[in-house]
């Protein structure tokens, strides 16, 4: 990945961005307001550093967090858990499939980007795009229900300067 620029952002814009952050979420982002936020633009999409390190990316005109963000900031909603079954697969950048998931947030719509979790100590380890709704992710016997964009080891992860 090729950095393009890197620029700190002003307060007004930092205030604005966790506004759209807290409104997509559902949740407060207390603890950014005091933190150094940066924007960094990449070939593929735009990270936002939080002092540092890449907690939140803008993709599609939207910000998320990243898997790194979604673990450190231990956010509870548009959550899907998913079995132990599925680990090695969403770990290695597989597109989830409806089988495999056991909960979902119920207000997760179609094209809503999600925090795929594992069930057993509900760590994140994927970012994705939510391909149908929350509810018929977990009534679903069959078909593809997230898209993954992110994950656990990929490039993004590891990214570094």
């Amino acid at each position: 990945m090729k950095v393009k620029s890197r620029v700190q952002l002003r307060k007004n814009v930092k205030n604005k961005m966790l506004k759209d952050l807290e409104y997509a979420l559902g949740e407060e982002m207390v603890e950014l307001e005091k933190k150094t936020l940066e924007k960094v633009t990449l070939d593929e999409f735009s990270l936002i550093l939080v002092d540092g390190k890449p907690l939140l990316f803008e993709i599609e005109g939207h910000l998320f967090p990243t898997v790194r963000g979604a673990l450190e900031m231990g956010l509870q909603k548009r959550l899907v858990i998913v079995d132990k079954g599925a680990i090695r697969f969403v770990s290695k950048g597989a597109d989830i499939m409806a089988p495999g998931i056991l909960e979902a947030d119920p207000e997760i719509k179609e094209g809503d980007l999600v925090i795929i979790v594992e069930e057993t100590h509900r760590k994140a380890l994927a970012i994705g795009k939510a391909l149908m709704e929350g509810q018929q992710m977990v009534d679903a016997d069959s078909g593809k229900a997230i898209k993954s964009i992110t994950h656990v080891g990929d490039k993004l992860w590891n990214f570094e300067f």
